[in-house]
């Protein structure tokens, strides 16, 4: 896009990344074995919501390339130090078949222990199940967790997928309006205030606000879910991402919990689509039956990479550390730039920011952000439909040099706006 006042070619800078909207279903009956999949999953339909100048790669019409727009995934990829590669290269000696539905043996044995390692605690690879991504791993929990009708609470902000998936499978996802005050997570208050509840998705750190729950608040947490019957279910795919303090596992405090990590985030391989849950014993074989008959098994190459992965930190936090410099940078420039108001940016790779006094309707404000300066964020709407018109999200997953390139256009625009 050129600039009105020089005429130049100016590209989006990567501060966006659109929500996925799902369609609603035209069913949402579930029967007590697998034969009642079909009416929730086959007839669904997603639909991606997209900013298309801001999604980035050479456009089908041949016009101009645009600047990559991760948002929610990293610009960089594993493998540049030979993990990955390493394992392509062993995968070409091996047979790849099928693996065991739960994953292969080495890899969840790597994972439980990456918890001792990591957490501190122990965890018998038997109760790890690796999955395609950390997306099938909500399915197969959710699935195996809650029956049709059941309430899951999750915080407002939170991830717009959770709240698509529970629908399409017919539990009802509460709202939990968490705000600046409770650091936009859930509390054991806003817990007991939303009536009977059988699951609570908790986000630490959390997708789009950044913030984290520290182990006191988590204890406080784990406990209201135990006297209540309330399932937890601990999403923790970005862990290793952090910036104020390590972050906490559920796996620490609760042995009933559900965990559900990834290796898209912190170990940046996103296109392998693989993650795992650490489960309850009592879920294992339910998930495994799910497992088998929803996925048949993950990706034996992905599994062989995700082994080498664990071995790849050095290179893994030096990616954490161009993250660092980038968060550093928003929050310097961003009160400068008219964004004043920020949430906590503990973990992940992303800043919450009120934009209330900028007008009533975030998305129309993104919109205008990305036609006028080409800097592209995501409406608040995506995350919270109730009080999302106020907030706006940015991501440092991409380049340093975008990321001061982005905070420039913005001082200039938000000073005439």
């Amino acid at each position: 896009m050129a600039s009105a006042e020089t005429g130049e070619s100016r590209l989006p800078c990567p501060l966006f990344h659109s929500g996925l909207r799902l369609a609603p279903g035209t069913g949402n009956s579930r029967q007590g074995d697998l034969h009642g999949t079909e009416s929730r999953g086959a007839r669904a339909h997603s639909v991606l919501h997209r900013h298309g100048r801001a999604a980035g790669g050479q456009r089908e019409d041949g016009g101009r390339r645009a600047c990559p727009a991760p948002g929610g995934r990293p610009a960089r990829h594993a493998g540049t130090g030979g993990g990955a590669q390493g394992s392509a290269h062993r995968a070409r000696l091996l047979r790849l078949g099928y693996t065991d539905s739960l994953g292969i043996p080495r890899l969840r044995k790597r994972i439980a222990r990456h918890y001792m390692e990591t957490y501190g605690t122990e965890v018998d690879p038997d109760r790890i199940a690796v999955t395609a991504g950390s997306s099938a791993g909500f399915l197969l929990s959710f699935l195996a967790a809650f029956e049709p009708g059941d309430r899951v609470a999750l915080a407002a902000p939170g991830y717009p997928a959770y709240r698509n998936i529970l629908k399409a499978l017919g539990l009802e996802a509460v709202l939990l309006p968490a705000g600046p005050e409770e650091r936009f997570q859930p509390t054991p208050e806003l817990i007991e205030q939303a009536g009977k509840l059988d699951g609570l998705i908790l986000a630490s750190p959390s997708n789009p606000t950044g913030t984290m729950v520290d182990k006191d608040t988590l204890g406080r947490i784990v406990d209201c879910c135990r006297e209540r019957g309330i399932r937890l279910v601990s999403d923790e795919i970005y862990h290793g991402i952090e910036f104020t303090r390590r972050a906490v596992s559920a796996s620490e405090l609760d042995a009933e919990a559900i965990i559900v990590n990834s290796f898209s985030k912190y170990y940046s391989m996103t296109g392998w689509r693989l993650g795992w849950l650490v489960l309850p014993p009592e879920l294992v074989r339910p998930i495994e039956c799910l497992a088998q008959n929803l996925f048949i098994s993950p990706m034996a190459l992905s599994q062989e990479a995700g082994v080498a992965a664990f071995d790849a930190g050095k290179e893994l936090d030096g990616i954490v550390q161009v993250y660092a410099q980038n968060r550093a940078h928003l929050l310097e420039h961003l009160p400068a730039a008219g964004f004043p108001d920020l949430a906590p940016a503990d973990g992940a790779f992303y800043i919450y920011a009120y934009s209330g006094h900028l007008g009533d309707d975030s998305q129309a404000l993104c919109k205008r952000m990305l036609d006028e300066i080409n800097v592209a964020a995501t409406p608040g709407t995506d995350f919270d439909p109730e009080r999302g018109h106020h907030y706006i999200r940015f991501s440092f997953a991409g380049a340093t040099e975008e990321i001061v390139e982005a905070c420039e256009r913005l001082k200039g625009w938000t000073a005439t706006s």
